[in-house]
């Protein structure tokens, strides 16, 4: 199966060689064959050794096309039909399925505490659109594309829930 990892232009690939049984296997990513053993598994992570060393992976998100988990405390997103994304956009006058993605939104919830941009504003990917607190924290939100300010959908002060949609960005 092919991965992307999302923000880099490489596609890894990756397959089951073998089962060794007891919970371990055999895996080639890329041209190179590694050994994997699962520790423990549940519905929110999973806990393995990779060529004898140790590693746990946290679920945060999974949608048909991508999914995004922390992997020893770093966070991935990882497109898992990279090929689908060129095909449903060739025609589209648009260069990749990011490209398309207007909404913006909130990774966690909390209260919005400013607003860095106007409807119409012009934005560049990494710049901060607004600031959210969360648990006596501040958490910058910023542009996941250069593009204009279409609509923001938060008001200063109001609360949002973990995926609200912010802004829309085109």
């Amino acid at each position: 199966m092919k991965f992307k990892l999302e923000n880099t232009e490489e596609n890894l690939e990756g397959a089951v060689v073998r089962s060794l049984g007891n919970n371990e296997f055999v895996l080639k990513i890329g041209s190179q064959e590694r050994n994997l053993r699962i520790m423990d598994m549940t519905h929110e992570k999973v806990e393995f050794m990779l060529d004898n060393s140790f590693h746990a992976a946290k679920y945060i998100e999974s949608a048909t096309s991508k999914i995004t988990v922390v992997v020893d405390g770093v966070k991935l997103t990882f497109n898992k039909r990279p090929d689908l994304e060129k095909i449903v956009y060739k025609n589209s006058g648009m260069e990749s399925a990011a490209d398309s993605q207007l909404s913006l939104k909130s990774q966690i919830p909390g209260r919005v505490v400013s607003i860095n941009v106007s409807q119409g504003d012009e934005v560049k990917k990494g710049d901060v659109v607004c600031v959210l607190e969360s648990m006596k924290m501040q958490v910058s939100i910023k542009s996941h594309k250069d593009g204009k300010v279409r609509a923001l959908k938060i008001k200063q002060g109001a609360s949002v829930a973990k995926n609200d949609v912010l802004a829309e960005i085109e």
